[in-house]
């Protein structure tokens, strides 16, 4: 079986939101969360979802999933005080319901441009390599500074060596949460995502190629480049391109 873990529990400093969680900011209406579950919603291959969530805002969650006939999402759990918390609690919740060799897609709440084939495409790469890092291109100038405070410059990486990292991250069940319980028992919490939690102990890692605009919402630019990717998306279908 397949499973998704959405983690949606974050406030959403940088959007200045004005207390709203981006994650269930309206789009045309509809709150990016829901975009994103949807695809899960409709990728036939995803048996179950959990949603990582706002302790505050799990009920509106609840209410989002029935109205929007969600009925893939199995559970809903409160998020953690660090994304990597968060990660644990859904994966904790798929104890007793998820096999080891079970497939377990990690995704952002507020990464909503994404597909059923790069979500199918994730699930193919577990089965062969037993990982999936959703990855695309850097398009623009990588450099390297002793610090981010520093304006020195030290290295150019050469950009054809360089992709960014994005979601869906797939593994195997019983190996990602094998890794998350050997974190909290050694007080390892500085796993940026999945990826560097898996490469931290060991792991091989398999990219799976992504389009660049699978974009996460995090500041208000981000918002409105997806309000734009939307409405361009119902024109092409009301003509017909």
């Amino acid at each position: 079986m397949n499973f998704a873990v959405i983690f949606a529990g974050g406030v959403g400093s940088r959007m200045h939101s004005k207390g709203m969680p981006k994650q269930f900011l309206p789009v045309y209406g509809k709150p990016i969360i829901v975009y994103t579950l949807e695809k899960f919603q409709e990728t036939q291959s995803v048996d179950g979802i959990v949603v990582v969530s706002l302790e505050s805002y799990i009920d509106k969650m609840r209410l989002l999933a029935d109205s929007y006939h969600l009925s893939k999402v199995i559970s809903i759990v409160p998020g953690g005080a660090s994304g990597q918390e968060s990660i644990y609690n859904g994966l904790n919740a798929l104890r007793g319901k998820a096999a080891p060799d079970d497939i377990v897609l990690i995704h952002d709440g507020v990464r909503p441009v994404i597909d059923s084939e790069l979500i199918e495409d994730c699930i193919e790469s577990v089965r062969q390599y037993g990982s999936a890092i959703s990855a695309s291109p850097a398009i623009e100038t990588i450099v390297r500074s002793s610090d981010s405070s520093q304006s020195d410059i030290r290295e150019i990486i050469p950009r054809a060596e360089c992709l960014l990292a994005k979601a869906p991250q797939a593994f195997r069940y019983g190996r990602i949460l094998a890794a998350h319980d050997r974190a909290r028992q050694e007080g390892y919490h500085d796993a940026i995502d999945s990826a560097s939690l898996m490469k931290h102990y060991g792991e091989e890692l398999h990219m799976v190629r992504c389009k660049p605009d699978n974009i996460k919402i995090t500041t208000p630019v981000d918002y409105f480049l997806f309000k734009g990717i939307v409405e361009a998306s119902e024109n092409y279908n009301v003509f017909g391109l």
